[in-house]
């Protein structure tokens, strides 16, 4: 039985030989491309759904809110609750508590975390790895087991309906994050670094406050606007920890729209949405450095 033979294949006929499967995986990744962009869609649809309800009750008559079937284009549109938001001095005291509490808790926890997180990071300690487990571990803990001990504190010290008792509330929350956020944006830093700034000299302060404070920033906007955020939300620590003339916006927004008669839905709506506006704004300017402050650490073992 004789054995057949081919003739080598040459490069030539190998370029003029028809590429079949050229189409079908062209339009495999144009098929993967169109179900992309319908899932973004989707997404997105269902993230500023709730955002387009909230202004479009806000723009809309007490008497069409409830309205049967829903609509998602009222057919009557005021501003006047907007012009009673304006109208009530109440908010703007609130509004101040706010920015207060939040710009304060936010520092707070950057100063303290930028250091601990550091620490965590570069120095190797006995009992290192157990302290960073019993930082995040605080985290679990029961939002309402932490207000009834911390309402025992300030009452035992005097602290309770001051701006003292809601920042050390909620930089309870929001230290252990921030630490462990900063912890993983320092291991990203090289080592070499800072050894290279030892070998010249320089000591410890000045190693972290003249050359990985400034590389950081990212790491530190990141930490602080999460702080700023969480301390801007919170309800419950600043409904139980602060008086009339101390609490924030979302306890007095609902103070002032809600009671047991009746409840002002457009009203408030319009408030939350403008209460919304500062911290929509923060991210915006600020989202290169969330976004890379968050992600920095991601790669490192």
């Amino acid at each position: 039985m004789s054995e057949v033979l081919t003739p080598p294949v040459s490069d030539a006929d190998e370029r003029q030989r028809p590429r079949h499967s050229a189409k079908p995986r062209r339009g495999g990744i144009r098929r993967i491309r169109w179900g992309m962009w319908i899932t973004l869609a989707v997404l997105a649809l269902f993230g500023f759904a709730p955002v387009y309800w909230l202004l479009v009750t806000s723009l809309t008559p007490d008497h069409l809110v409830f309205q049967f079937p829903p609509r998602l284009i009222p057919s009557e549109l005021t501003l006047d609750h907007y012009a009673a938001v304006f109208g009530n001095e109440a908010i703007f005291g609130y509004l101040r508590n706010s920015v207060i509490v939040s710009v304060i808790t936010a520092v707070l926890s950057v100063v303290v975390s930028m250091y601990m997180g550091y620490a965590f990071s570069k120095y190797r300690f006995r009992g290192r790895k157990s302290l960073m487990y019993f930082v995040l571990s605080s985290q679990m803990f029961p939002q309402a087991l932490l207000l009834v001990t911390l309402y025992l504190v300030f009452a035992q010290f005097g602290l309770l309906n001051t701006y003292l008792a809601l920042i050390l509330s909620f930089a309870t929350f929001t230290l252990p994050l921030c630490v462990w956020m900063l912890k993983g944006f320092f291991d990203a830093l090289p080592d070499d670094l800072i050894e290279a700034a030892r070998i010249d000299g320089a000591g410890p302060w000045r190693i972290f406050h003249s050359i990985i404070f400034p590389l950081a920033a990212p790491g530190l906007v990141a930490a602080g606007l999460f702080a700023f955020v969480r301390g801007w939300n919170d309800f419950i620590f600043a409904l139980t920890l602060a008086g009339p003339d101390k609490q924030t916006l979302p306890p007095g927004l609902v103070n002032t729209f809600i009671s047991e008669a009746s409840t002002s839905w457009p009203a408030l709506m319009a408030a939350s949405l403008i209460v919304s506006v500062p911290v929509c704004v923060a991210f915006i300017l600020l989202q290169r450095f969330l976004v890379g402050g968050i992600t920095a650490g991601a790669v490192k073992g």
